[in-house]
């Protein structure tokens, strides 16, 4: 055999190892599934006519105050959010399941007081025009100091800290998923912020551990 018929075929193997890499790499990736757990109605409130959802906020929660060796309970958390009348439209448990907390339809109280580092600000009014995501996450010490969970912070174990690759996989599809639904949403940090960018001065998530990178921002 010449030694071009030889590279022809040593390029043809190598195009189809490739392909079987990438679909395998596809496939692994399961699709978006998401499950309903609607929390109580005076949670939220019906979203307004003509606000059009244009920002999608990122935050982190647990129940590590009251539960530090097992702070990802979803009912707890939810329990939580019902107490203090706040909520959030999603939920991404550490496994990459995506709990429906609140209807996109709905007013989700989670920005709460605060503005955006850049113009239009949307000074204490970013609710009305954007979704709300939390993920089952815990920040830096310093970080939580400012949720009040000073020494219970060492009781937290160390895999509880941060978030996983299944929580990026998941994030990335729904935001994918929430920009069809609301292309006003566009797919940069101008329309996908973080709590501690609306309101640094009480909010720390999701904070530095929070790789945006990996949701390719």
């Amino acid at each position: 055999m010449k030694l071009s018929g030889r590279l022809g075929l040593g390029l043809a193997f190598l195009m189809v190892l490739l392909f079987v890499v990438f679909y395998r790499q596809l496939s692994a990736q399961a699709p978006l599934s998401v499950q309903k757990r609607l929390i109580a109605l005076k949670c939220s409130a019906p979203r307004s006519v003509g606000k059009e959802v244009s920002y999608v906020m990122v935050h982190y929660c647990s129940d590590a105050l009251e539960n530090p060796t097992k702070p990802y309970n979803v009912d707890k958390i939810a329990s939580v959010f019902e107490r203090y009348g706040v909520s959030a439209h999603y939920l991404v448990d550490r496994e990459g399941v995506v709990y429906n907390l609140v209807e996109e339809s709905r007013t989700a109280y989670h920005a709460g007081k605060g503005k955006l580092p850049f113009a239009p600000y949307h000074e204490n009014s970013l609710n009305s025009i954007s979704i709300g995501i939390e993920l089952m996450g815990i920040g830096t010490r310093e970080e939580m100091k400012l949720l009040n969970i000073g020494s219970q912070y060492d009781k937290i174990a160390k895999e509880n800290i941060g978030f996983t690759e299944k929580q990026y996989q998941s994030l990335r599809l729904l935001l994918n998923d929430i920009q069809k639904r609301h292309p006003k949403v566009l797919n940069d940090r101008k329309h996908i912020v973080g709590h501690d960018e609306y309101a640094p001065s009480r909010r720390p998530d999701p904070g530095k551990l929070f790789d945006w990178k990996k949701i390719g921002l």
